[in-house]
Parts: C-alpha cells; sequence; structure tokens
C-alpha cells in the first residue's frame, strides 16, 4: 500500500506542469536587456538583447530564437503568453517589437541604446 501511494506521489509531481513566474520572467529579461546595453560588443549586445526578447515572447512567440538561448525556459512560457492582463500583453508585446531593431544592426551603440530602452520599459 505504502508503494502505491508512494508511487501515485512521485507520478503527480512527474505530471504536473510548471507553473508560470510571470515576475520572473520579467526580471530576467529586465536584467539580460541591462546587460545588452552595457555589452563591450555587437555580439554579446545581440544575445543578450535576444535573451530579453525570448523572456517575454515565449518559446512559440514571435521572434523567439532558440539558437540565441532561452534563460526564462524554466520560469514558464514566456512573459506575454503567461500574462492574464490584455493591456499588460500589449505593452509587452510592443517592448518586445522595439527590441528588434537592436537585434539586426550592425552599429553597437545602435544595439546598446534598443537594449536600455528595453530594460528600462519592463517593469516586473
Amino acid at each position: 500500500m505504502k508503494k502505491i501511494a508512494l508511487l501515485a506521489a512521485v507520478a503527480a509531481l512527474v505530471a504536473t506542469p510548471v507553473l508560470a513566474d510571470t515576475a520572473a520572467e520579467l526580471n530576467i529579461a529586465k536584467n539580460h536587456a541591462g546587460m545588452a546595453a552595457k555589452a563591450a560588443d555587437l555580439k554579446t549586445t545581440q544575445m543578450h538583447l535576444h535573451h530579453a526578447v525570448n523572456c517575454l515572447v515565449g518559446s512559440a512567440g514571435q521572434g523567439f530564437d532558440a539558437s540565441a538561448g532561452n534563460p526564462c525556459g524554466k520560469a514558464g512560457s514566456g512573459a506575454i503568453p503567461d500574462s492574464t492582463d490584455a493591456a499588460q500583453k500589449a505593452k509587452l508585446q510592443s517592448i518586445a517589437d522595439a527590441a528588434g531593431p537592436g537585434l539586426t544592426t550592425t552599429d553597437l551603440a545602435t544595439a546598446q541604446k534598443a537594449a536600455q530602452a528595453t530594460a528600462d520599459a519592463i517593469s516586473p
């Protein structure tokens, strides 16, 4: 009987989905955008800025790039999909969209400026 109860408890833990932590996703996104703004080279700036975007949009979102890495992968499905407030979703999508030029530019100062604007706009 104890074995059955133990197996049931383990099965429940395995089947339990990860609970979304939107505040954690926003904190991680803000931190990575801040790191991007202070990075010394374009590659590092864009990598961290993409981490921020990935945390916002989630793995199923527009603009997600798995090759850039997803530091929010264990925190939830992305701040936008995990948010339950329509106004917050719209604001976060706007922030993610505004970061786009920083990801495609070839100019370090432009990428850093986009990263700083992203960091400033995110409020956990």
